[in-house]
C-alpha cells in the first residue's frame, strides 16, 4: 500500500477512535437534565441554527465569487457550510474551558438539524444534487449519538464508575485527536498542494475565520456560551459533506476542498482554543465542575 494511502487510512480510524472516545467522555461527565438546560434559552438556539445553517452558505457563496473559485472549489465549500455538528467541537470547548453542557446540546442539536437540512436546502443552491439523509444519519448516530448515550446512561446509573472510567476515555481521545491532525495533514499534503494556486486555501482560512466570527457576534454575553457558539461555527461538519460529495461529484477537488478546511480549521482552531481558555471569568468555574471536570 502506498504511503499516502496508509497514512489516510490511519487517518480515518483514528478520526472513528477519536469520536468515539470524544462523545463518551463527555456523557460520562454530565447530565441529561445539563444538557438540556441550556437548550431551554429559545433565542440562543435560534441564534445557534442562524449561526450554522444560514450564514455559513452565505459566506460560502460570497467568498465563491469573490475569489473566483473553480466550481468545484466552490461546491466543496458550499457542502462544508451547510453542514453542522461536528465532534471536533467537544475537544474544543474543553480545551477553551467553555461551557461544555451547551458544546454537547449544540452538537446533537445542529447534528439533528444536518441531516433534514442538507436534502433540502443543497438541491436548491446545486443542481442535479441528491441527498440521502439515511447515508448521513447512520454515521452520526454510530460514531456519535451511541457512544453519548451509553456515556450518560453510565453515569446516571453509576456515578463513581463513570468517575473512574473517564480519565482513561479522554486521555484515548486525545492522544486520537494528535493522530487525526497528524495523519490527515500528512496523507492530504499533496491534495492542499494541488489547489495552491487557486486560492482554495485562502478561501478556507477566510471561510473559516468568518463563521468563527459569526459564533463571536451571535454567541451572547456569556463567555462560555460565546465561546463555544464561535467554535462550533467554525468547525463545520466534514464527515456529512464527504457523505454527499461521494454520493453526487466525480471532480477530487470537491474531496479536496472539503477535506482542506477540515485541516484548516484543526490549525486554526485548536490554538483559539487555548487562547479562549484564558479569557473565560471564575464564573464559568462552577459550570466545569457540575460538568465533571
Amino acid at each position: 500500500m502506498p504511503l499516502t494511502e496508509l497514512l489516510i487510512s490511519g487517518a480515518n480510524a483514528s478520526v472513528v477512535v477519536f469520536v468515539v472516545s470524544s462523545t463518551l467522555s463527555v456523557g460520562l461527565g454530565l447530565t441529561v437534565p445539563q444538557i438540556l438546560a441550556p437548550l431551554r434559552n429559545g433565542r440562543l438556539v435560534v441564534l445557534s441554527l442562524l449561526a450554522n445553517f444560514v450564514l455559513p452558505p452565505i459566506a460560502a457563496i460570497s467568498l465563491a465569487r469573490l475569489l473566483g473559485l473553480d466550481e468545484p472549489l466552490a461546491i466543496g465549500l458550499l457542502l462544508v457550510a451547510v453542514a453542522g455538528g461536528a465532534p471536533f467541537l467537544l475537544k474544543l470547548a474543553d480545551m477553551a474551558h467553555a461551557n461544555m453542557p451547551f458544546a454537547v446540546g449544540l452538537m446533537v442539536v445542529l447534528m439533528v438539524v444536518t441531516v433534514g437540512y442538507m436534502p433540502i436546502v443543497l438541491p436548491l443552491l446545486l443542481a442535479g444534487v441528491s441527498v440521502n439523509p439515511a447515508n448521513i444519519a447512520r454515521s452520526l448516530i454510530l460514531l456519535m449519538l451511541i457512544p453519548l448515550a451509553v456515556g450518560l446512561a453510565v453515569r446516571a446509573s453509576h456515578p463513581p464508575g463513570a468517575a473512574r472510567v473517564r480519565p482513561a476515555v479522554a486521555l484515548v481521545s486525545s492522544i486520537s485527536m494528535i493522530f487525526v491532525v497528524v495523519l490527515t495533514t500528512a496523507g492530504h499534503f499533496g491534495s492542499m498542494m494541488s489547489i495552491l494556486g487557486s486560492f482554495g486555501i485562502l478561501a478556507a482560512l477566510m471561510f473559516v475565520a468568518i463563521c468563527f466570527g459569526i459564533g463571536w457576534v451571535l454567541g451572547g454575553p456569556d463567555a462560555g456560551t460565546r465561546g463555544v457558539l464561535s467554535l462550533g461555527t467554525a468547525q463545520r461538519n466534514t464527515a456529512a459533506a464527504l457523505v454527499v460529495a461521494g454520493q453526487n461529484f466525480s471532480d477530487a477537488k470537491v474531496v479536496v476542498t472539503i477535506t482542506v478546511v477540515m485541516i484548516v480549521s484543526f490549525l486554526v482552531l485548536m490554538p483559539l482554543a487555548r487562547v479562549l481558555s484564558g479569557r473565560h471569568q471564575p464564573a464559568d468555574v462552577p459550570e466545569r465542575a457540575a460538568a465533571g471536570r
